[in-house]
């Protein structure tokens, strides 16, 4: 059980999502960086889809109200225990009384916080996952706020004295820091012909700018105006998170995990599932480069994050143990 102290901005409860509904409107919501969150519940022994806290730039604090362990993972927002610095991916044990404080983030968007046994809030829709847009799930399907309490299964909790970690030099590609240049993988939509080659081109040579105003509904871009040889004037249809659109202003958008589950927009094409986590950490005003790949490269990439977790899963199995 933990108190919140400070909430940071827009910190809420997530999980893995909410799958299967958006045929009645009902978008997924979940993790921004999913694989940030499987991590860290797989460093606590907890099942991938436990629910944590996710914080966008930080400033999230805590106080311990009982015994609880955690695991911090994602950007770094120079997160104390106490005052004493914690580094990311990693597991603490807390007793009560003791706080936990995120700073301002220094790389990266977003850091998560699990639990030992995750956060226990009601199930909406299969999903612990918080849909703000929609008012349901996570805690109280909102924002979390100071004097916020959230507890974890009676079962879960967890009498262990954990204090390890993962190291940079064995697990590199955990530490991108998402300030820099992100690549992301798209596959092409039906309207991609509708640019010519040399339009095609220029989108996939341009170093896109994040622009400020972009959220867990979409990522807006900045960069040159991209023109189709040929305008359709599209009926709303289905839109994946990941979605490329290109409205009027001839500037891209990505739809992101809390977007509408339909558009009408032209699509350019759909970032692969494995990016997004990627997408999720690049930071405001960064630049992304786009290049196309094939369907079944994007299966396969998104097989190696399962990879990964396995790993992770055997690398630490007997630090779990206390």
């Amino acid at each position: 059980m933990i108190r919140i102290l400070t909430p940071g901005i827009g910190a809420t409860v997530q999980d893995l999502g909410r799958r299967g509904y958006a045929n009645i409107g009902i978008g997924c919501s979940g993790a921004m960086d999913r694989r940030a969150l499987r991590v860290a519940n797989v460093l606590l022994g907890n099942a991938d889809g436990a629910a944590g806290i996710e914080s966008t730039l930080g400033g999230l604090s805590f106080e311990a109200l009982e015994p609880v362990t955690i695991a911090l993972a994602g950007a770094d927002t120079g997160a104390t225990l106490d005052g004493r610095p914690l580094p990311r991916w990693w597991v603490c044990s807390l007793l009560p009384g003791q706080v936990l404080r995120m700073g301002h983030s220094r790389t990266g968007m977003r850091g998560y916080i699990a639990i030992a046994g995750g956060f226990e809030v009601p199930e909406v829709l299969g999903s612990r996952a918080t849909d703000v847009k929609g008012g349901f799930g996570g805690h109280d399907g909102r924002a979390l706020d100071t004097g916020d309490i959230l507890t974890t299964a009676a079962a879960a909790r967890d009498p262990r004295n954990l204090n390890f970690g993962l190291s940079p030099r064995a697990w590199p590609d955990l530490w991108v820091d998402g300030s820099g240049e992100t690549e992301l993988r798209f596959v092409p939509a039906k309207e991609w012909t509708d640019y010519t080659q040399e339009t095609r081109a220029l989108f996939c040579t341009t170093d896109w700018t994040i622009e400020p105003a972009s959220n867990r509904i979409g990522y807006r871009l900045d960069g040159p105006e991209m023109v189709p040889t040929v305008r359709r004037e599209l009926l709303s249809h289905g839109i994946l998170p990941g979605t490329i659109q290109l409205p009027p202003s001839g500037r891209p958008v990505i739809q992101m995990l809390d977007a509408n589950t339909v558009g009408g927009y032209s699509k350019l094409g759909v970032v692969i599932d494995a990016d997004l986590p990627r997408l999720a950490q690049a930071t405001l005003g960064s630049t992304l480069r786009f290049r196309e790949v094939s369907a079944a490269d994007a299966r396969a990439v998104r097989r190696r994050e399962d990879d990964l977790v396995s790993a992770i899963r055997r690398a630490t199995s007997h630090q779990r143990k206390g």
